[in-house]
């Protein structure tokens, strides 16, 4: 049974194919051709028909190159027929870990008159495919190494015995879909990925793939770095021969693809196609649940250096709970009284065990097994384990990049005594200090005499009309002296900046201070002066006074110029956000790596776990950074003030419940903390949840 039916898909996918192989030999012509013209050569010399001394310097000069060609040829061959092919990262089902699930495919496989597939493999994705493993290199390996995480140790002679008789593909099943969907809807889903066997047991469409996968491993064997300089330029040789085949060949083996798919859907048209309307809905919802599932929720577990074991159940969690919230997929729920398709597993939960533990390794980079600083974790003790664990140790880190900034511990509403870590010194950080009253002007009086105009650069006049300008002994000093220990630096923007201990306070003097700068450049300095001095003569309108020289920045603010993004920040956040962003990775630099111990001979990127190969999401930005960090103190705060819990969303992740109700609404007002240093929001809903800020919390 070859399965290679009429269907137009099918004879456009060979025709297709039979282009790449034309490709294959004429890359095989150019290289015999040197070797065709020295025969030619040689041969005339022998029969007495070319002689003489051009055909003598002809052959001389040909000779060589042909051998060369053919050595270079050669060499290319060899590669591309060994070089071992990339094969997706998989978890292997055995037939006697899922024989209902076997027969299941086998049955589909009869009623669409295919080839039945070979193995059957799960894969961490919402995605099912067929895997052509002919490759000697892929061979099954020995009982007690069936792992697909395990690199492949050196083969022997029955491997080569074994891929003598043609191997069907290997179906891989996206793991979501046997824990979400029903036996009848997965094999709807699965009856067009099945009938792509038949057009891949034609021979040339085989032996088309087989090129292709060939070049691109030559490609990847051509690009590995940390050779000799000798390898490099063989290498690049190699390379340089490969790419250009494959270019000549992209085309061809894209169409090549796509008359298989489409031989194989025009083939699965006749099994099951009312329901497979329905099961194709069900894959669009458990790819939304997937995806949500792992950025809101595994993702936070695995920076904590713990794995959920049980990622698929989990999607049914999370899907279940859509259905709750959102009126379309009201009818999606009902469907979880059939029999779900992991009832086709022997043992599900031992393989959503390490369907998690896969997805962990591909999406982050974890390690290959579980260890002390990376072990697995239930969904009941995910709240204790990952939520607190993580807000306590964000929280952490933002007091100790507080301390780096000289930022002070106590605050106005704490106790003197108070020295612990709390959320109101968090708050009155980021908080914007208020501006200092503009000047303006007045409306006349009823008499009809002119206001007095308030000056900008000291105290107000006195009786006589006067602009004195305090003294120390009147206590009205704009600037402090060097022995009261504060130098006054900030604007109205930043707020003041001051070398003691009680350096973020705003106060009047501090205002008046700022006041004093604007008034020219030497307001600063304490000039004791009689109330019956002359009046300063710059103007009193400010409209017409010379601009003000520009304040001196703090010595955070080049911080925040470092992340130029973040444009909707205060300049504290900014500061703030980049200390994080640099001490966030400073300690992932440091984290001793299991990821990057010396890999063994023949590992792939994936054994060693150095990092991930699909990550979920990019680098979080300083502003969400700090976003994350601020939220953890509020958490902390509320669970060790206000007897709040940490608790798990299906489709928002860590969540905080306050008498048993999850608190929603908390990020949009720590993000008007953070953008606009406007602390009025977040302080109304921590009195009205009852959080006392003043007070401190537990950390790690």
């Amino acid at each position: 049974m070859t399965g290679m039916g009429v269907e137009a898909g099918a004879q456009a996918a060979r025709a297709r194919a039979l282009a790449v192989l034309r490709i294959r030999s004429r890359a095989l012509a150019v290289a015999l051709l040197p070797a065709a013209v020295a025969v030619v050569l040689l041969a005339g010399a022998s029969t007495g028909h070319f002689v003489g001394p051009g055909w003598d310097a002809a052959r001389w000069a040909v000779t060589p190159v042909a051998v060369l060609v053919l050595l270079a040829a050669a060499g290319i061959a060899l590669v591309v027929a060994r070089a071992r092919p990339a094969v997706s990262p998989t978890v292997p089902i055995a037939e006697e870990q899922a024989p209902d699930l076997y027969r299941l495919v086998r049955d589909l496989a009869d009623r669409l008159d295919v080839p039945a597939p070979s193995e059957i493999a799960l894969t961490p994705d919402c995605d099912s495919w067929l895997e052509d493993r002919t490759h000697l290199s892929h061979g099954p390996p020995p009982p007690e190494d069936r792992d697909e995480l395990h690199a492949l140790r050196g083969g022997g002679g029955l491997r080569g015995a074994h891929r003598r008789t043609p191997v069907a593909p290997v179906l891989v099943i996206g793991s979501p879909f046997l824990w979400w969907m029903r036996v009848g809807e997965l094999r709807a889903v699965l009856a067009p990925v099945v009938a792509g066997t038949g057009p891949s047991a034609h021979p040339d469409i085989a032996q088309a793939r087989r090129f292709v996968r060939g070049l691109d491993a030559a490609v990847a064997v051509a690009s590995t770095r940390g050779r000799c300089p000798g390898s490099r330029a063989v290498c690049a040789g190699l390379g340089w021969v490969a790419r250009l085949l494959l270019r000549s060949c992209r085309e061809h083996a894209a169409q090549m693809e796509r008359g298989v798919a489409a031989a194989a859907a025009e083939r699965a048209q006749a099994v099951d196609y009312g329901l497979r309307i329905v099961a194709q809905e069900q894959v669009g919802l458990a790819y939304a649940g997937w995806d949500r599932l792992l950025t809101r929720v595994a993702l936070p577990a695995w920076r904590m250096g713990r794995w959920p074991s049980r990622l698929d159940a989990g999607v049914v969690a999370a899907l279940t709970e859509l259905s709750r919230r959102d009126r379309l997929a009201e009818g999606f729920a009902s469907r979880l009284g059939e029999r779900p398709a992991c009832d086709l597993l022997e043992e599900p939960g031992a393989v959503d065990e390490a369907a998690s533990l896969l997805a962990a390794r591909l999406f982050h980079g974890g390690p290959a097994e579980a260890g002390a600083d990376w072990s697995p974790v239930d969904w009941p003790e995910y709240p204790e384990e990952v939520v607190d664990r993580k807000w306590r140790t964000d929280a952490a880190r933002l007091h100790r990049v507080l301390d780096t900034l000289g930022v002070r511990r106590t605050t106005e509403n704490t106790r003197p005594e108070t020295h612990g870590p709390t959320l109101a010194r968090v708050i009155d950080h980021l908080s914007t200090p208020p501006d200092p009253p503009l000047p303006h002007t007045s409306a006349p009086h009823a008499d009809g005499s002119e206001p007095t105009v308030p000056h900008t650069g000291g105290a107000a006049p006195d009786a006589h009309g006067t602009q004195p300008t305090a003294s120390p002994a009147h206590g009205t000093q704009p600037t402090a002296s060097p022995a009261h220990g504060t130098q006054p630096t900030a604007s109205p923007a930043t707020g003041p900046r001051t070398t003691d201990a009680h350096a973020d306070a705003p106060r009047p003097a501090d205002a008046q201070a700022t006041g004093a700068e604007a008034g020219g450049p030497h307001a600063t300095e304490a000039q004791p002066s009689t109330p019956h001095d002359t009046p300063p003569t710059q103007p009193l309108n400010p409209s017409n006074s010379s601009k003000p020289p520009k304040p001196p920045k703090p010595p955070y603010a080049s911080m925040a110029e470092d992340s130029p993004a973040d444009g909707q920040q205060t300049e504290r956040s900014s500061a703030l956000a980049a200390v994080l962003t640099a001490e966030l990775a400073r300690e992932e630099a440091a984290t001793p790596a299991e990821h990057t111990a010396s890999p063994a001979p023949g590992a792939t990127l994936l054994d060693t776990g150095a990092l991930p190969l699909f990550p979920l999401q990019p680098p979080r930005t300083g502003r969400e950074l700090l976003t994350d960090h601020v939220t953890a103190m509020v958490c902390c705060a509320a669970m060790d003030t206000a007897g709040a819990a940490p608790g798990l969303d299906w489709l928002d992740g860590p969540t905080l419940l306050i008498k048993g109700e999850r608190a929603a609404d908390l990020t949009p007002r720590v993000l008007s903390l953070i953008e606009d240093g406007d602390p009025a929001p977040l302080r109304a809903w921590l009195l009205e949840s009852g959080i006392r800020p003043e007070k401190p919390v537990r950390l790690v």
